[in-house]
């Protein structure tokens, strides 16, 4: 059954609160400063340069868990996993596997558009060396919690190991899990006592990517599970 565009409404509303949000200071202060100091790969360019929302499907069934925005990519056009090379991966991934309308990922304009499938993050501002803290993960756990109860995902995918834990300390909060975490790993896979599904994946960036830890091959694999539990045709 799809939402009701109640449902679309206040995804839009919640996109907004996540763009007006100004509980941490040194995130705020990191992604004004990188709007201003640019990249010269695009000094003519004008950044986002403050948190940026969710992306997709309202609707989702599938919700996919990243880090947090790149100071020059997500930072700088505004929309999730678009402007740099983790874009690059994950967004050809997507299209391959259904889940996008295209495999663009350079501008938040380019017409793409997700099927069954939303993007959220751990933290919706960029840190500095990419690395939030603890609190500031907290101050986003409101985000997440209302991301998670909008789409209600048959299957969440968890970039990397911090998405992984984000997933289950919430799970965990809401009595949907029990015991210790399970280990992460690529194509790991546990179901919630609601029966929502969680993998985990190798996070697309440039550190795995280029070392061969994560190849094209091992993103599609996880992403045809994904779409194997999800039970998701591909038109």
């Amino acid at each position: 059954m799809r939402k009701s565009s109640k449902a679309s409404v206040s995804w839009k509303n919640l996109n907004g609160e996540i763009c007006d949000c100004r509980r941490c200071d040194r995130l705020i202060e990191h992604c004004q400063l990188v709007a201003r100091e640019k990249r010269a790969a695009y000094a003519e360019e004008v950044y986002w340069g403050k948190p940026v929302p969710n992306f997709g499907d309202a609707s989702a069934k599938l919700l996919i868990v990243g880090l947090a925005p790149g100071a020059h990519g997500a930072n700088r056009t505004g929309r999730m996993f678009t402007g740099d090379r983790s874009g690059l991966w994950l967004y050809r991934a997507l299209h391959r596997a259904g889940f996008a309308s295209q495999p663009t990922y350079e501008s938040a304009n380019d017409g793409q558009k997700l099927l069954d499938c939303a993007i959220t993050a751990v933290c919706h501002c960029a840190p500095p060396g990419n690395k939030p803290t603890s609190d500031e993960i907290e101050n986003c756990a409101g985000f997440f919690e209302q991301t998670w109860e909008l789409t209600s995902p048959k299957v969440v995918l968890a970039l990397g190991q911090i998405a992984w834990v984000r997933t289950f300390s919430f799970a965990k909060s809401k009595g949907w899990w029990f015991g210790k975490l399970p280990k992460f790993a690529h194509g790991a896979t546990q179901m919630f006592e609601t029966e929502v599904t969680v993998v985990g994946s190798y996070h697309p960036s440039q550190q795995n990517t280029f070392t061969g830890k994560l190849t094209e091959k091992m993103l599609d694999s996880v992403l045809a599970k994904v779409r194997q539990i999800a039970n998701i045709e591909i038109d």
